[in-house]
């Protein structure tokens, strides 16, 4: 019934968005991107002989080609690529977002490999990705290489809707924008599976028939500025193995909420995010609650941006999905606008990790410098 409703919204939705176009247009194509590269130093109490000192860096290009039709209708579709991880000497390439789109009175259909509503749209608090002092800055990955990393909670790295980051290939419809409110919903038949990729077994994990519904609102008042968001998604479980010796796991629920508030040059916000048991193992007898509350400030002055931020997260381990977990993020940082689409910052983390499994709680500071190019 769920997936009936859903899908047979979408096909409503192609038409009254598609509408008649009686002639072919040139395609525009846009293309643009960006880049960051890190260095950081750690230092932790459990280094586990690691290094001090790493890099990373991150290239993606957006390709969009995009045309209008004579009535009015907007159509294309969009690829995002990006340098991915690969073995050592080894040099890949992936495309986390593609999906084809049209652009009407009626709202905007967007079917393809893209992430959840609650990851493409939710408010986090003000500091985004980019913003140094932010928590979406790539910083706890850092931490990888000593088992501090495997047992951070499922929710630090992963604090909107518990399965919005993934890319299985989905359906997304968005409403128009009415008075600063939009609203949306999306459907996933499974997570995972991506552009050609197809599983239809349903007993190897992960989710299916995944739906997201949910809105964002933003408007100004005098010299204030309000941003708010609200999602939920909920699915079911798909099973690991079949008969007697099957993994159970728990079904898919998950809300996340988001707000900001900014007077002149100053914002103040958070967000939280609450997946409970979701995903978890019907059989295990320890299971912490999957939430994470994020509160966090920015002030511009110039082209500086000062920002301070703090999140607690709670879980089961990453690695595991076994041992209960909570960590304490501190995060400060200050960027600076080199040139337009070129900035630099510094950016000051540390993390209390606290664990159920004796002698592995950690403390980690990290200072790390991030550059970005955007295009």
């Amino acid at each position: 019934m769920k997936r009936s409703l859903v899908t047979g919204c979408a096909a409503v939705a192609i038409i009254a968005c598609s509408g008649v176009a009686s002639a072919q247009t040139k395609f525009e194509v846009k293309i643009g991107g960006d880049a960051f590269f890190q260095g950081a130093y750690v230092n932790q109490d459990r280094d586990q002989d690691t290094r001090s000192t790493e890099f990373a860096n991150r290239f993606r290009v957006i390709v969009t080609p995009v045309a209008t039709a004579d009535n009015g209708l907007e159509y294309g579709g969009r690829v995002r690529m990006r340098a991915a991880n690969g073995a050592s000497n080894v040099r890949t390439m992936d495309a986390d977002r593609a999906f084809i789109f049209v652009n009407s009175g009626f709202g905007t259909l967007q079917a393809g490999t893209i992430n959840g509503l609650s990851d493409e749209f939710g408010i986090i608090g003000p500091n985004v990705e980019g913003i140094a002092g932010g928590p979406d800055n790539n910083t706890v990955e850092f931490l990888n290489g000593s088992s501090t990393y495997g047992l951070l909670p499922t929710t630090t790295n992963n604090f909107r809707a518990l399965a919005s980051g993934d890319v299985g290939t989905k359906i997304i419809y968005l409403t128009p924008t009415i008075a600063g409110f939009q609203g949306g919903v999306s459907y996933t038949p499974r997570t995972g599976d991506s552009h050609t990729s197809i599983n239809r077994r349903q007993d190897n994990g992960g989710f299916q028939d995944v739906v997201e519904v949910g809105g964002t609102y933003a408007n100004e008042f005098g010299g204030f500025s309000v941003a708010a968001s609200a999602f939920y998604q909920f699915g079911d479980a798909v099973n690991d193995g079949t008969g007697a010796g099957a993994t159970r796991f728990e079904k898919l629920s998950s809300v996340h909420a988001g707000l900001n508030v900014g007077y002149g040059n100053f914002k103040i916000g958070g967000s939280y995010a609450y997946s409970g048991d979701s995903g978890y193992d019907k059989s295990l007898t320890t299971k912490e609650k999957q939430d994470i509350w994020i509160v966090g400030a920015q002030y511009t002055a110039g082209p500086f941006i000062l920002a301070a931020n703090y999140s607690h997260s709670r879980g089961n381990d990453v690695e595991t999905a076994t041992t209960p977990a909570k960590a304490d993020l501190y995060q400060g940082g200050v960027t600076y606008t080199v040139a337009p689409g070129l900035t630099t910052g510094l950016e000051y983390s540390y993390l209390d990790l606290k664990t159920d499994a004796v002698g592995l709680d950690d403390r980690a500071h990290i200072i790390m410098i991030d550059t970005r190019l955007a295009f």
